[in-house]
């Protein structure tokens, strides 16, 4: 039992001294994970509407629907890639509070992304 202690004792201990070494927030590490997520669910959507015959040239709804949720997935792996980006440099020890101006745009670019998701949602999902 004690070795288990002690293992957690040191697991702690490794995750204070790298968020202590860390400019970047918990939120940083989370958003690309939380985009890939949604990156994952889109192509799912894509194949199914796909396999069900809704396509681009269909009807106005298709081609709406695809370029409008396409155009944003692209804009979400851009942030994806960006952000990820700014993890390897953090963690590499490689992004200094010099920095601060990278990461701010970064984080800039991905509330826009979201905000105009907020409104394609609306678009496309809640208006009939």
């Amino acid at each position: 039992m004690t070795d288990l202690k002690e293992l957690e004792r040191r697991l702690w201990a490794s995750a204070d001294e790298l968020r202590a070494n860390s400019t970047l927030t918990a939120a940083q590490y989370r958003d690309p994970v939380l985009g890939l997520i949604f990156l994952a669910f889109q192509v799912y959507e894509f194949m199914t509407f796909a396999h069900h015959g809704l396509t681009l040239q269909q009807n106005l709804f298709g081609s709406t629907f695809f370029v409008l949720t396409g155009f944003h997935g692209a804009h979400v792996t851009i942030g994806v890639l960006w952000l990820l980006s700014l993890w390897v440099l953090d963690l590499r020890g490689r992004l200094a509070v010099a920095d601060a101006v990278k990461v701010e745009i970064a984080g800039l670019y991905w509330h826009f992304v979201d905000v105009v998701w907020i409104a394609i949602f609306t678009l496309i999902y809640l208006i009939p």
